[in-house]
């Protein structure tokens, strides 16, 4: 055991531009659940935490163009969250809405049919849509105005939201065998577990940014 391997998957998703993309790969959630040391969790999911330390080594070589957010000034950030993040949320999960719906009506009488799709995918429309509203219109303006210190108990509640997208996406995979497509899956099918998949690790890029990054700077200032 080494110092870095003991090091939480929050810290090192800050530190390292590749991490996350490398905890995605091998399922290890680093955005709702990153205070746990590494060792922990990839024994939990019989990986070697050598073996990704490794990764992220070689990975990190081709990511020196990668913005160090925890690097650059709260209303930068939160700029950045907003225009990219919020945007694309707004714009993909009614997309995944009308593609699901798609795929239920055409597919309703197969067994690998992923019934309640839609309407779970609806719900995670409305959760979102609330949870932007409430960080653009309570959260971000305290912290753009200097009260970030002040801030605990919006910032609380955040993250507990934060825990129910993160069961969501459980719920989603559960939902889609694991966003896998079946042998008879049509090509709107195919996308759109495709597109379920980039929702997943964005929706979680986008979680680390804030938990990991924004809150723990904002509280400090």
């Amino acid at each position: 055991m080494n110092a870095a391997t003991t090091t939480t998957l929050a810290e090192l998703a800050v530190k390292h531009p590749a991490a996350s993309r490398v905890f995605y790969r091998h399922g290890l959630d680093f955005c709702c659940h990153g205070n746990r040391p590494l060792d922990d969790a990839c024994a939990e999911l019989g990986l070697v935490s050598e073996s990704v330390m490794a990764e992220i080594a070689s990975e990190d070589l081709f990511c020196g163009d990668r913005p160090r957010w925890e690097k650059h000034p709260l209303p930068e950030l939160m700029a950045h969250i907003v225009n990219d993040y919020h945007r694309r949320l707004r714009e993909e999960i009614p997309l995944l809405v009308e593609m699901a719906a798609r795929v239920e009506k055409v597919h309703r009488e197969k067994d690998s049919c992923p019934a309640g799709l839609t309407l779970h995918l609806e719900n995670i429309h409305r959760a979102v849509l609330d949870h932007l509203a409430k960080e653009e219109t309570i959260l971000f303006p305290m912290i753009e105005e200097g009260r970030g210190s002040r801030a605990a108990a919006p910032i609380h509640v955040m993250e507990i939201e934060h825990e129910d997208h993160g069961e969501n996406l459980r719920r989603t995979r559960l939902l889609t065998a694991n966003l896998t497509p079946p042998a008879e899956a049509c090509g709107t099918w195919k996308a759109l577990y495709l597109r379920l998949a980039e929702f997943e690790a964005e929706l979680m890029e986008h979680i680390h940014l804030e938990n990991n990054i924004l809150f723990r700077r904002a509280l400090c200032e």
